[in-house]
């Protein structure tokens, strides 16, 4: 669950970024690019995480005349940039490259879109029909999205939104709040009035995807394909920051590590309000907390009172990439788009919110079915969907290494996150220039 690369461009509008066109780049190609030669017959080769097996096991089962092999990898987990790596290795021999490839991150349009590369293909240029591309999200595709050229189909997204306790927040008679303002009045009152019990975390490395992208805090703008700007001293990043320290002070902010044992034996069982992505449904109360159903709801995204329209932030959603080198186009762009409109394989639901939006109204259906929820999940998170703000960019190095190593490591040390917020700046400027990128400062 990672930040990525270069300019986000949403496909229905907003900002673009000069990113280069690929090598293989083909006006006058249907598909937008030179492809090699094609056998409609041959073998595709598709990398996959471990969580998105069954997905690639299941197009195999449902389509047994197209060949597929599959291979596991790392899928780009926690900053690996294993998907980069191998591909710049396989540009230089002339071979290798796997027709689709799953990346738990989105960032490869950064540099597949670079020229010299061409390492990925163009995907609305006619290589996958518009009215496949229009069934996503809005906004779905924009961290894969350069100059207008979208190179991705988002797998799942990872929208922010409030989970709460249902349960405990009628049994107290405390109103859900909608804004950050409502949220840190009512951590007061259950701070005086329940201590003990929570309201969030700040004790992982995810943590900025959610309080300082909702602040629409301006410390990940990707303006060009190498060109970040970063301003971790905005009014907005302060906010934020002080809202941290704030609830962590009166210790209804939590500092542990969410999926680390600490937290389930400690906190787990007193979590009234978790702001948090649209995962934390499954793999935090369901799964790592064990919390008993009928408890768990969710409200819409918490948003600033002066932001208008309101929108949130995502910890992670990835995507399906083709290869501009794919031998067989027509089998790859069948697979990608096969396995990202379900929203269930072999019987069983996909772990994540699928960004296709007809899938995600059938995901949605089944979590509701299941019946463990203490009420509707689905309009907040499909609202949600949408309100993502596309000013935190997706560069080539994680913000989330960065903020373990600059922000949650003085934490630990006690020292407050506003204070560390110089340091996060330094980070990013660094890391950005090693890398090559244009680093702009206040």
């Amino acid at each position: 669950m990672t930040v990525v690369s270069a300019l986000l461009a949403a496909c229905s509008g907003g900002m673009s970024v000069g990113g280069g066109s690929p090598s293989l780049a083909d006006a006058n190609s249907k598909y937008g690019f030179r492809p090699a030669p094609q056998d409609a017959g041959g073998v595709i080769t598709v990398w996959v995480d471990s969580s998105r097996l069954p997905a690639a096991k299941a197009f195999e089962k449902a389509h047994p005349d197209v060949k597929v092999k599959i291979v596991s990898y790392d899928g780009g987990a926690n900053g690996s940039n294993t998907f980069k790596t191998k591909s710049h290795l396989y540009d230089r021999a002339g071979s290798g490259w796997p027709d689709v490839a799953f990346t738990t991150d989105n960032n490869a349009a950064s540099w597949g879109s670079l020229s010299g590369t061409g390492a990925l293909a163009p995907l609305n240029k006619g290589l996958v029909p518009s009215s496949t591309l229009d069934g996503f999200a809005t906004g779905a595709l924009a961290p894969c999205t350069v100059d207008g050229t979208a190179y991705c189909l988002r797998n799942d997204l990872a929208q922010n939104v409030l989970w709460y306790n249902k349960s405990l927040m009628d049994k107290w008679g405390y109103e859900v709040p909608t804004t950050w303002e409502q949220y840190e009045q009512l951590a007061g009152r259950v701070a005086a009035e329940h201590p003990g019990y929570i309201v969030g975390t700040a004790g992982d490395a995810w943590t900025p995807e959610i309080y300082m992208w909702g602040s629409q805090c301006p410390a990940n703008q990707v303006t060009a394909a190498k060109s970040v700007t970063v301003n971790t001293s905005d009014p907005a990043c302060l906010r934020a920051a002080k809202l941290l320290d704030r609830l962590i002070a009166n210790r209804t902010m939590s500092t542990l590590p969410l999926f680390g044992p600490e937290f389930a034996k400690e906190q787990g069982g007193k979590v009234l309000m978790l702001p948090g992505p649209s995962w934390y449904g499954g793999s935090v109360f369901q799964g790592a907390l064990g919390t008993p159903g009928g408890q768990i709801a969710v409200g819409a995204p918490l948003h600033w009172r002066d932001q208008n329209p309101p929108v949130t932030g995502s910890v992670g959603g990835g995507a399906w990439w083709i290869s501009s080198h794919s031998k067989n186009l027509t089998a790859a762009v069948r697979f990608a788009t096969w396995v990202t409109m379900h929203a269930s394989f072999d019987g069983k639901p996909a772990p994540t919110y699928p960004a296709h939006s007809a899938a995600a109204t059938q995901w949605l259906s089944a979590q509701q079915a299941g019946g463990y929820y203490a009420q509707d999940i689905a309009p907040p998170l499909v609202a949600a969907a949408g309100q993502v703000w596309p000013g935190w960019g997706s560069a080539e190095f994680s913000q989330e290494a960065l903020w373990a190593k600059s922000v949650q490591a003085g934490m630990v040390r006690g020292e407050s996150v506003e204070s560390l917020l110089p340091a996060w700046q330094k980070a990013i400027e660094q890391e950005g220039q090693v890398l090559g990128y244009r680093v702009r400062t206040p």
